[in-house]
């Protein structure tokens, strides 16, 4: 009865509903799951945001270099880069710096007939400006993931195609983008389980956040700090982790099942469940 009390009150504290003070003596084992629990859903909100956006700019990203558009390429090859060479924590560092210089209050832009003013300030916040990062970053890991992919499809196959006069568009949507995703899906699932894991690194970014509702870490720290004793929050953060670590591992397996359907058992390519949780 306790807990379902604690769950009434604390489940969805993180997206501001619910009990606005939290627990500071007394605080139960109840109180920590359930906390932890609700900072998880900010985690699942950047991951979900940065994956779906990122996955569609990886694939514009890597159908350009692949056709070798003369600036376009070299300017996506400078971008893939330098996310790849810098470290995440590093891009919200300097993210944030970037993000806090410019006008609060916003910019305008004018079209001639209208003048639109674009917000700057909600850069700064953590629900769009650690998902902006976590989006660039993960967009540039999955483009280099893609154009590899893209690279390794036999020649012999787009030949074909071409040969059955398939159009340009055609082509892409039947047989280069469908081959591609089923090469590379296995590196795609391993750098969803890291931009999952990554959530954490704006914790410790300088993006507040949102009423002081924060994420898994932003509670496991207040109740490490209140109960002088890190090793009940952060193991809770680690079981919530690892239970929705499987998690996506099961979508990505039952996407590929669906990518690898129409091949012969030997050429499909299986996502196993340990070797996807290192990147």
């Amino acid at each position: 009865m306790v807990c379902n009390a604690t769950i009434e009150d604390y489940a969805l504290r993180s997206i501001g509903i619910g009990e606005k003070l939290l627990p500071k003596s007394d605080i139960t084992l109840c109180d920590q799951f359930v906390l932890i629990g609700s900072g998880v859903i900010w985690n699942l909100y950047f991951c979900v945001i940065a994956l779906a956006f990122g996955f569609i700019f990886a694939i514009l990203t890597a159908i350009i270099r692949f056709n070798k558009y003369r600036f376009l390429s070299k300017a996506i090859d400078i971008y893939v880069f330098i996310f790849r060479g810098s470290p995440l924590f590093i891009q919200f560092f300097c993210a944030y710096e970037i993000f806090v210089l410019l006008p609060k209050i916003g910019f305008d832009i004018n079209l001639l007939f209208a003048t639109i003013t674009v917000e700057t300030s909600w850069l700064t916040k953590a629900w769009l400006g650690a998902v902006l990062v976590l989006f660039l970053n993960t967009t540039a890991y999955s483009s280099e993931i893609f154009y590899g992919a893209l690279k390794s499809i036999p020649k012999h196959d787009i030949e074909a195609a071409d040969a059955f006069g398939l159009s340009t568009r055609r082509k892409y949507r039947k047989i280069i983008i469908p081959t591609m995703l089923r090469n590379s899906w296995s590196s795609y699932t391993n750098e969803a389980i890291f931009l999952f894991h990554a959530t954490t690194l704006v914790f410790f970014s300088s993006f507040p956040a949102w009423r002081q509702s924060g994420d898994a870490l932003y509670y496991a720290s207040y109740f490490a700090d209140k109960t002088f004793n890190p090793f009940v929050p952060y193991p809770i953060i680690a079981v919530y982790f690892i239970s929705i670590t499987l998690l996506i591992i099961l979508i990505f397996k039952i996407i590929n099942v669906y990518f690898t359907k129409h091949l012969p058992k030997e050429r499909k390519m299986p996502i196993k469940l340990f070797t996807n949780m290192v990147r």
